[in-house]
């Protein structure tokens, strides 16, 4: 297969999810990584839920929402100075170190980030890390208005980009999506650094990784 574009998720796999916990202890110390690790599964799980619903709303709006729902189950504060607070961390989420490198080694190739995240969020993330110049497109599921793992959302690299989806190589650290991505028709690798076992969706990724650096030789 000849690939005409590798498309990232961003969040856990570009960008360090984990990396926030030490930034959250200075909202609530002693809880830092309890907080990340709820509120994280509160955002996928409230994206799903609301496009199960047809009610959408901005994933910044989401990503507020499961702060505070993270923090009723922790029985932490939070008020409008700790929203606002978290959302400027989040904007400053690190990539992970292999991914400058990746990116200057795909060069030749679209590379492109096709998100949840809001075009807001992710432009300000890709900037703070200085990789403006190495992704070719930044594609956001607020186009279509639903989330992913629904279908519409991996059209919009098929439609932006005018490739065949079997010639689009997905990369994603999250199983659910690396499923929905295959599902959608995309070439997926998946990046298991957890070593995690793979979600029964009745799909399989072409590739599992450990690493992103594993990437381009699967190319």
């Amino acid at each position: 297969m000849e690939v005409g574009a590798v498309v990232f998720d961003a969040y856990g796999t570009l960008f360090d999810i984990d990396a926030l916990a030490p930034q959250c202890e200075s909202l609530w110390p002693g809880k830092g990584k309890a907080f990340v690790d709820l509120w994280r599964a509160k955002q996928l799980q409230y994206s799903w839920l609301r496009s199960l619903m047809a009610s959408y709303v901005d994933f910044d709006v989401i990503t507020a929402e499961a702060m505070v729902g993270a923090c009723k189950v922790l029985d932490l504060p939070c008020d409008v100075s700790h929203i606002r607070s978290f959302l400027k961390i989040i904007r400053t989420l690190q990539a992970f170190p292999e991914v400058p490198a990746l990116l200057k080694a795909l060069g030749g190739r679209k590379r492109v980030i096709l998100s949840n995240g809001s075009p807001a969020m992710l432009e300000a993330t890709v900037g703070n890390n200085g990789l403006s110049g190495e992704i070719d497109l930044i594609l956001s599921a607020d186009t279509v208005q639903v989330y992913k793992p629904d279908p519409r959302v991996y059209q919009l690299v098929v439609d932006k980009l005018a490739i065949e989806k079997e010639r689009i190589a997905f990369v994603s650290s999250n199983g659910w999506d690396a499923c929905g991505a295959k599902r959608f028709g995309f070439w997926v690798s998946w990046v298991n650094r957890m070593r995690s076992p793979l979600d029964e969706l009745g799909v399989v990724p072409d590739q599992i990784l450990s690493s992103l650096a594993e990437l381009p030789g699967y190319l």
